[in-house]
């Protein structure tokens, strides 16, 4: 089976009626891997194939929605084993100083608590 035969299948299977530009999306796909991160490039794919299918998008439309993606992963500046901002957040427990008198304290700029 080739990869012509497997699109034709899989639409039956869907019961979707479109064509589908392999290149287009094999390109796009294997930028992605490369810039950010190989398990993005099936969700970019299935993201792309959501956002054209929300617009209606024609040949061209979902040339343009592509090269928009294809951008952005072009000029992804994070690399691929960079740690996930959000993994960053670390939840610290903050003491309650509720019971300590800071009206004597000092800021770094000079400024009294008092004031």
């Amino acid at each position: 089976m080739n990869l012509h035969d497997w699109i034709d299948e899989l639409c039956d299977v869907l019961e979707v009626e479109t064509e589908v530009d392999e290149g287009l999306v094999h390109d796009l796909t294997r930028i992605v891997a490369t810039n950010v991160e190989r398990p993005a490039a099936p969700v970019t794919a299935y993201l792309l194939g959501v956002a054209v299918g929300a617009q209606g998008a024609d040949p061209s439309a979902t040339e343009k929605l592509a090269a928009r993606a294809q951008q952005l992963a072009e000029s992804w500046d994070r690399p691929a084993d960079a740690p996930d901002p959000v993994e960053l957040q670390v939840e610290v427990e903050v003491p309650d100083d509720g019971s300590v008198d800071h009206t004597a304290d000092t800021f770094e700029d000079g400024i009294d608590a008092r004031e």
